[in-house]
């Protein structure tokens, strides 16, 4: 059964930014028939932070709604390297690490999409394709219908040329993402593609490739190109990290207390399409949240998201350690914890190595700069000297540790 309502709750939602034909798409998806799209994404990366997660969030709507999902992984594209808003030459990829990093994600994927049932998403690898087309053929059906000033022109390719560093090698990109599109439509009938707003110039490729091959092949293939706004910060910058880190979806990278946090700190400003994107909540209600009461908003956010990519149990718990910390007069039941031996404690641990050990610092060389900086407190009391030897004395009367980085990241170490 397909929701033909989808096409306005992108809009309602405001999901849908650009797209090189709106009327059609609104016709494609109220006319009660299955659509088939997909959304590309390099996996330069063996893991995933929230800012990565918003096409998912878009195709996850259009599974729920009844429309065929395809992710298409760029095996091949990930070795070129995508230039867009890139200053310099994106490092180059080897397959065996892209390979890798594709079976890594994807069971980051799942939280987003089902891969089971009666309507699967699948996952594609543009290498199944470009690893079989030689570069004289692929010149000759899809390079020609390329023009290099068009090209240039685009925004894509803008940081680039300012440096002075665009190369031959990254103005294949274009050509190669374009081609996708072309080549998911011979194979499944792909009539859709979504992605960032960034990506825009790249899609729009796509579909003026297909209508310059209609007119040299006599076909008539229609597809549509549309985006999602994408998820900034007020000053500009690409949402997914805090000042602590990465918000990573994979649970092994990052507590829940810290995942929930990390969505609590987005800016006031970016609040509203962090509910449009990873809740189901009506956007009526979020913008009566936020009007009312703007930290009530984002704590309601930050448990519906946590819920969302976590599970019930540990938005649970994030949201209690985070009433104990903040809101009961410091009561620790919830609090992130982490345990030491015992022989380690009474022999004594130094404080950049506690705090690193423990997760709260990335290093013992950024626990060093912040505790000379006054950003270390242990048991409430700021401690100045990095090399400072914590021991069992150290241990409050309920024994454990209390250790603070700045003002809102907690944890408290217990002997094992």
């Amino acid at each position: 059964m397909i929701d033909t309502t989808l096409f306005q709750t992108l809009k309602k939602r405001g999901l849908l930014y650009q797209c090189t034909d709106e009327e059609a798409l609104k016709k494609l998806l109220e006319s009660g028939n299955q659509v088939t799209l997909y959304e590309g994404t390099d996996p330069t990366a063996d893991s995933l932070h929230i800012g990565h997660c918003v096409p998912y969030c878009i195709l996850r709507r259009f599974q729920k709604a009844g429309h065929k999902v395809i992710l298409l992984m760029g095996g091949a594209t990930a070795q070129i390297g995508d230039p867009s808003g890139k200053s310099e030459l994106r490092k180059v990829m080897d397959g065996e690490t892209i390979n890798s990093n594709i079976e890594k994600i994807k069971n980051s994927l799942k939280i987003f999409l089902d891969f089971d049932g009666e309507n699967p998403a699948i996952i594609v690898n543009n290498a199944d394709w470009f690893n079989k087309i030689s570069y004289t053929d692929f010149m000759r059906e899809v390079g020609i219908h390329f023009n290099v000033n068009k090209m240039l022109s685009s925004e894509i390719y803008d940081n680039r040329i300012k440096e002075g560093g665009l190369t031959f090698f990254e103005m294949g990109y274009m050509p190669m993402q374009a081609y996708d599109f072309i080549e998911l439509n011979r194979k499944y009938g792909c009539t859709l593609q979504y992605g960032g707003g960034d990506q825009w110039a790249n899609i729009v490729a796509g579909v003026e490739l297909q209508r310059k091959l209609n007119f040299q092949n006599k076909t008539d293939i229609n597809l549509i190109g549309a985006t999602n706004p994408l998820l900034l910060t007020p000053d500009g910058k690409k949402m997914g990290k805090t000042e602590k880190g990465a918000i990573w979806i994979d649970r092994d990278k990052i507590s829940a207390y810290d995942f929930y946090q990390g969505v609590y700190q987005t800016p006031d400003e970016c609040t509203r399409m962090m509910f449009a994107l990873f809740t189901d909540v009506d956007m009526d209600e979020v913008d009566k949240l936020i009007f009312e009461d703007i930290v009530n908003a984002k704590k309601v956010m930050a448990y519906e998201i946590t819920k969302f990519v976590r599970g019930e149990a540990d938005a649970i718990e994030a949201q209690n350690a985070t009433k104990a910390l903040f809101e009961n007069n410091g009561n620790m039941d919830n609090v992130p914890t982490f345990k030491v031996e015992k022989s380690d404690l009474e022999n004594g641990i130094d404080i950049a190595s506690l705090f690193s050990m423990c997760g709260l610092c990335s290093s013992k060389g950024e626990a060093r700069r912040l505790c000379v900086q006054g950003g270390i407190v242990v048991n409430d009391k700021k401690i100045l000297d990095p090399t400072t030897l914590l021991t069992t004395k150290d241990l409050l009367t309920d024994g454990y540790l209390l250790l603070k980085k700045g003002k809102k990241n907690f944890m408290k170490i217990e002997i094992k």
